[in-house]
């Protein structure tokens, strides 16, 4: 019996808008018939290093090279920083040149996702950095297409980039397209997944 696919969802999350999206895209990759597996980065101090236990006290694993080795597939998310992902999520990417080096990442699908406190709120400019680094290791980058009709009428995050979210004071919990768009960013990346794999 051919094992799952395998989905690896990393991301850094502060107020849990990005910690869901993570979990969304989950439940798309699961509903392709591929195995999710959710992982978190540590926060990073001043001085630019990891700032946490090597166990989070909740919550996912933090993510480790392995992770990235096993994986067929990956998602990446990050809050919105000045157009940019987070630090954390930055540090973790900056220590995958060993993974670089040896092309383990190469050919594998891709797919990135982000949340701001307001629209206009550099989402765009920060799935384009969060995608930069998946090129570099030679990844397939995975957008969400306008076959997808909640790319039309959401009235809140949504890109054809990836997934994304904004949370406001009146609106913190995902919106309904912003679930439906999250989960099928996760589909198509699975089933990318699933299609290199079996090839």
């Amino acid at each position: 019996m051919t094992q799952a696919a395998n989905v690896l969802i990393i991301y850094y999350s502060r107020k849990g808008s990005t910690a869901e999206l993570a979990r969304q895209a989950a439940r798309g990759v699961e509903s392709a018939g591929a195995q999710a597996r959710l992982r978190t980065v540590p926060p990073v101090s001043a001085i630019v290093e990891a700032t946490a236990a090597p166990v989070p006290q909740t919550g996912p694993p933090y993510a480790q090279l392995d992770d990235l080795r096993a994986c067929d597939g990956l998602l990446i998310g990050s809050p919105t920083r000045f157009g940019n992902m987070a630090a954390a999520l930055k540090y973790f990417l900056d220590s995958t040149s060993s993974l670089w080096l040896s092309g383990e990442l190469a050919d594998k699908p891709a797919g990135v996702f982000t949340s701001s406190s307001s629209a206009h709120g550099g989402q765009e400019t920060t799935l384009l950095t969060m995608v930069m680094p998946l090129i570099h290791h030679g990844m397939l980058w995975v957008g969400v297409p306008y076959t997808e009709s909640a790319l039309f009428e959401t009235r809140t995050g949504g890109s054809p980039y990836g997934a994304s979210h904004v949370a406001h004071q009146a609106q913190d919990d995902l919106s309904e397209h912003e679930e439906h768009i999250a989960r099928a960013l996760g589909q198509r990346v699975a089933r990318l997944a699933l299609a290199l794999r079996k090839a």
